[in-house]
């Protein structure tokens, strides 16, 4: 493990079971933190995480809970105070998508939307903190979308939340410094192998391809390593922003 730039840290990845976020959490342990894997209702493939987690010699753990409930949330902090007394660095990942006309939108799916993508980035950030204050050091990284900077009318619920997203990290950054650095990851279209290619995407960006889980976790993974880095959006899209 010896020279490995996370050893020694703690990592929590929200919505981590599957995709992108397990993409990401084992990114982080393969880069030497013990990770804290939370999910919602997918607890097989949480363990499957975990267990590859501890196959490469880093502590992982399990959690359930809601992101977006405060009681959830702060159990989640708690247990990995328990088991941690600390925390590194905070991924907040969990995230929902769906298509709905704006005229058809409903308040509940607004707020289905706008809880999970945006109020559960709040409460974790908040309940992590403390935590990191008192380390006088720690790392927030958001994950967000191209839709937060490109306008979707058929996703304007979805583009509101993670445009929201976005300000959280701006406004976290200044705040927050300079113990702790937020900075977000805003992926174009990522799909993973049992998907079909999304070839007008293909077709469309710079890079003439869709991303990967590990072209997101390597983002997050420098991100969790650059110091003088904090109130930046990265755009992990194969150059989709620019057309």
């Amino acid at each position: 493990m010896a020279g490995k730039p996370l050893e020694g840290q703690v990592a929590l990845v929200t919505g981590a079971a599957k995709r992108i976020g397990r993409s990401i959490a084992l990114r982080l342990a393969a880069d030497g933190a013990d990770v804290v894997v939370n999910y919602m209702s997918s607890k097989p493939d949480a363990e499957s995480v975990v267990r590859e987690i501890q196959a490469s010699g880093r502590r992982g753990m399990a959690i359930q809970g809601d992101v977006a409930q405060r009681k959830d949330v702060e159990n989640i902090f708690a247990s990995i105070e328990v088991e941690f007394r600390r925390l590194d660095i905070l991924v907040n990942n969990a995230g929902m998508f769906f298509a709905a006309k704006f005229e058809e939108l409903t308040e509940e799916q607004w707020d289905r939307i706008l809880n999970t993508n945006l109020k559960s980035q709040f409460l974790c950030a908040q309940a992590a903190v403390p935590i990191m204050k008192r380390q006088k050091r720690g790392c927030i990284v958001n994950i967000s979308s191209l839709g937060g900077i490109l306008a979707w009318p058929a996703f304007t619920h979805y583009c509101v939340s993670k445009a929201g997203v976005i300000m959280l990290t701006r406004c976290l950054a200044r705040g927050l410094g300079p113990e702790i650095r937020v900075n977000s990851v805003a992926p174009g279209t990522i799909q993973f192998p049992d998907e079909a290619p999304d070839e007008d995407y293909i077709q469309r960006v710079p890079l003439h391809r869709v991303g990967t889980g590990d072209d997101i976790a390597g983002a997050v993974a420098y991100l969790a390593t650059a110091d003088f880095v904090t109130g930046q959006v990265i755009a992990v899209d194969g150059g989709r922003v620019l057309v």
